[in-house]
């Protein structure tokens, strides 16, 4: 990167930071520490809320995916809106009418201590390690095209949030993803226009290129459990992990709690699930325009250019060089091929399109086996080789062929990114440690000095965690699907929970207990054996399900469980009640 690059780099780091920390500097006790004063408004609200979900891994991960795979991933956003509208008329109210800290407080009103102490394990679990993939995911990114190290640079991510995040608490999270945000959708909406500008061909050509391609498919109303995403596992399965990641995940609902009033949240709630489908079809649209342009521009072999130059220096060099020359030829033949399409656009010849169509794919197909073969040379020349490209997609091209300064921009976009979500993630850890572990069951009575210095370690405990666990981590597949697959193994358990509590009014804390714990465990059953067989059954189904069967089965455990209990707990429920009311 140029001069320029760094100094608007860490000139949008370091203002944010110190924003954060100069507008939330002063005294203050736990009630505000935690939930920010209670005076947000909603667009701050909502800005938060997506602020929090729009990660890094989003502006890293969803342009490859689109390039990969195509728009189809707009469709696991389907059925947020109506997750919006459940949660505003349902969960919220109660959040508010019972003035919460965490969503887990709730839990122990409805049923008892310890399911409300099971539940807030199981978010620790998750979101604990969920902070360490939201570090160490762009992290391992940007260190390559950086040519960081990459544990400086998870230490760097991870300092610059625990600064902020310990030292103003949630309004310090809060106020600052207002400028993250407006930080990272600048950037990538300047990025999109950028990458229109340039393409050498009319804005109405690209489309054609793109729709022909087969990467403009939003849409499939095809019902396949092995799909990951489709209408069907939009509007179901990722209703079910919008709920719950919006209902009972504390990284989200610290977020509206700190609303004014209860139409403010609302409001807030509202404006996500009326504006994160088209800001996650901007991004995915600009996925797919970088996909046009490397049709008239060569795409590098593999986007990983540290992995290539490490071929480039080894023994493998003349293989490599020979694929790379089969691949440009390939490239220039298919790039031939699109310019045929097109005119056969303009002429309205539709068989003719069509073959041009049919020599195209043959020749993607062929760069993609060329891409194996490279891959394979990489991973012969170093096993631990990293040979998923498809996150190095967009920056790779930011860095080559963006004017300067763009450049630095993009990448505080994404540092930003890594930034707001990462400090919700602490913000939340901490809070939740404290209220429902630390304050409630382990040390008891103390003053609100003491809980709100302890809210402040807690947060930095789980910071130098996320650090840690970014250290030594390793992913799989996509950086976006694995923080998805992550939240899906617990949400649909949590989720279950709630649900049982508001609808469920007859069951209570053992039952409900039990179940959650019998459902956990069989969808973990479910995961590792998933593309094979379990007790003889065959499982094949996209991990977004995890959240619907989750839930689902804890309400089917719960309500089968609890008339069988033993009459004496039962009693001592009733009366445990009668007691709390």
């Amino acid at each position: 990167m140029s001069s320029i690059d760094w100094i608007v780099l860490f000139g949008t780091l370091i203002a944010i930071v110190g924003y954060g920390v100069y507008k939330t500097y002063g005294a203050m006790d736990m009630e505000s520490y935690i939930r920010g004063k209670g005076n947000m408004n909603w667009w701050t609200i909502g800005l938060s809320i997506m602020a929090t979900q729009a990660s890094a891994i989003t502006f890293l991960s969803t342009p490859g995916q689109a390039y990969e795979d195509g728009m189809r991933f707009i469709q696991f956003y389907f059925g947020l809106p109506l997750a919006m509208i459940i949660l505003s008329v349902t969960f919220l109210p109660i959040y508010y009418k019972l003035k919460v800290y965490t969503a887990y407080e709730f839990l122990e009103n409805r049923f008892d201590l310890k399911t409300r102490t099971l539940a807030a394990l199981l978010f620790l679990t998750q979101r604990g390690l969920a902070a360490g993939i939201t570090i160490y995911a762009p992290a391992i990114i940007l260190s390559t095209l950086l040519g960081w190290n990459l544990t400086f640079t998870n230490i760097f991510i991870g300092v610059l949030v625990i600064i902020y995040t310990v030292s103003g608490g949630t309004k310090a999270v809060s106020i600052t993803q207002k400028q993250q945000m407006a930080v990272m959708m600048g950037g990538m909406i300047l990025a999109g226009i950028l990458v229109i500008q340039m393409l050498p061909v009319k804005f109405s050509d690209a489309l054609h290129v793109a729709g022909k391609m087969d990467k403009l498919n939003i849409v499939n109303f095809e019902l396949n459990l092995s799909d990951r995403y489709n209408f069907w596992s939009g509007m179901t399965a990722a209703l079910f992990l919008f709920l719950s990641y919006f209902g009972t995940d504390q990284s989200q609902v610290q977020r509206y709690l700190t609303g004014s009033s209860l139409t403010q949240s609302r409001m807030g709630l509202m404006m996500n699930g009326l504006l994160k489908v088209p800001m996650q079809f901007v991004i995915l649209f600009i996925g797919v325009m970088v996909f046009v342009f490397y049709q008239f521009f060569q795409p590098p072999v593999v986007f990983n250019k540290v992995q290539v130059e490490a071929l480039e220096n080894s023994e493998y060099k003349q293989d490599f060089m020979l694929l790379q020359e089969e691949f440009t030829a390939s490239f220039q033949e298919k790039n031939q091929e699109i310019m045929g399409l097109l005119q056969a656009v303009e002429n309205n010849e539709e068989s003719a399109v069509e073959s041009a169509r049919e020599r195209i794919n043959q020749h993607a197909a062929r760069q993609e086996q060329v891409r194996s073969e490279v891959k394979s040379l990489m991973v012969k020349n170093n096993p631990d080789a990293e040979t998923r490209d498809t996150d190095y997609v967009f920056m790779r091209f930011v860095m080559d062929y963006l004017p300067k300064g763009v450049v630095g921009l993009l990448f505080a976009v994404i540092f930003s990114a890594a930034m707001s979500s990462t400090a919700s993630e602490l913000n939340a850890l901490g809070s939740t440690s404290l209220i429902d572990i630390y304050k409630r069951s382990l040390v008891k009575n103390k003053s609100q000095h003491h809980y709100l210095v302890s809210s402040k370690l807690l947060t930095a405990f789980w910071g130098v965690f996320a650090i840690l666990f970014a250290t030594y981590a390793s992913l799989f597949e996509n950086l976006i699907q694995a923080v998805n697959l992550l939240g899906s193994l617990f949400y649909g358990t949590i989720l279950g929970i709630f649900i049982v509590g508001f609808y469920m009014k007859w069951v209570r804390g053992h039952a409900v207990f039990i179940a959650a714990f019998i459902a956990e465990a069989m969808i973990l059953l479910i995961h590792f054996n998933n593309g094979g067989s379990l007790m003889g059954i065959p499982i094949d189904i996209g991990f977004l399900w995890y959240n619907a069967i989750g839930c689902l089965l804890v309400m089917l455990f719960s309500a089968l469980i609890q008339p069988i209990l033993p009459g004496k707990i039962r009693e001592s429920e009733a009366l445990d009640k009668d007691d709390s009311d």
